[in-house]
């Protein structure tokens, strides 16, 4: 698990059928580069959050074959970033 802040929404219409509806959000890892992430709770852009990656993010789609390899499983309730 690795902690990523959500900058916003990425918006794609024309996606494979087994993307299904969730969210795709774009996350940055503290001091890192940029990623693509499912949301599977529910963020908004500046909440600090949870992600999980290789089979763990499929399995928290609740589809063990969804084509993900990163996935939001939790929101931060409180994060004080420390520089």
């Amino acid at each position: 698990m690795k902690i990523y802040q959500v900058e916003r929404t990425l918006w794609s219409t024309n996606r494979i059928p087994q993307l299904k509806n969730l969210p795709l959000l774009v996350v940055k890892e503290r001091g890192g580069a940029r990623s693509v992430a499912v949301d599977a709770v529910g963020c908004v852009p500046g909440d600090w959050v949870i992600c999980v990656s290789g089979s763990g993010s499929r399995a928290a789609t609740g589809d063990k074959d969804y084509p993900t390899d990163l996935t939001i499983v939790g929101i931060i309730d409180v994060w004080e970033e420390d520089g």
